[in-house]
Order: structure tokens, then C-alpha cells, then sequence
């Protein structure tokens, strides 16, 4: 059974950081996507990033490029996302998620496994 728990989410002032983890088991996720999504109050889940777990190729949000990085420890078979310069619009559930194909894809519904969601509060 695919299991994907986040951590590390929690309250920061505006320009700070957090650092995000998704652990994953239950596959082997070599040949996967990985991503990040996030949603708001009232606003559907969007994208944040993704990674190739083989090739660890990534692919990110215009809203997060140059601030967030997604990265992954294959030994660990955990994904991060370093969270950097954090704005008050960056408030939100975090989620992280799994493909089973390498096929990049920024919509939800390509993914297959979700986690449970890590709650992010940046504050002004």
C-alpha cells in the first residue's frame, strides 16, 4: 500500500523559511513523478513543483520559481521543499503526491497517491 506523509509545515513571519518532507513507501517510485501542490481557503489545489525521481529533473511554478526548491533523497525515499522568502500568499495545505509514469503533468488529477497535507501560515 502507497503511503505519502508530510511534514514540516507550521507558522512563520513573511521572508522566512521552511523546509517541507514527504515520506514515501509502499513502492518503488524510481520510475515516478513527485510533486507538490498546495491549496488555499476557498481556491482549488495548484502546482507548485514536481520531480523526475530518476533523473531528479524539476519543474516548478512561476509563483515559486527562485524561492522554492524541490529536491529528493533517494536513500531516504523522501521528497523536500525548501521553502525560501515565504510570503503571506503562500499560506496554505501543502500536499505531496505521486505518478506512477516519469510523464510530467502540473494538473491534480494526473496524480495517482496523495498525502494527508501539511499546513504552511505565513504571516504579514
Amino acid at each position: 500500500q502507497v503511503r505519502l506523509v508530510e511534514s514540516g509545515g507550521g507558522l512563520v513571519q513573511a521572508g522566512g523559511s521552511l523546509r517541507l518532507a514527504c515520506a514515501a513507501s509502499g513502492r518503488t517510485f524510481s520510475n515516478s513523478v513527485m510533486g507538490w501542490f498546495r491549496q488555499a481557503p476557498g481556491k482549488e489545489r495548484e502546482f507548485v513543483a514536481a520531480i523526475s525521481w530518476s533523473y531528479g529533473s524539476t519543474y516548478s511554478a512561476d509563483s515559486v520559481k527562485g524561492r522554492f526548491t524541490i529536491s529528493r533523497d533517494d536513500a531516504k525515499n523522501t521528497m523536500y521543499l525548501q521553502m525560501n522568502s515565504l510570503k503571506p500568499e503562500d499560506t496554505a495545505i501543502y500536499y505531496c503526491a505521486a505518478r506512477r509514469t516519469l510523464s510530467w503533468a502540473t494538473a491534480a488529477t494526473a496524480y495517482d497517491y496523495w498525502g494527508q497535507g501539511t499546513q504552511v501560515t505565513v504571516s504579514s
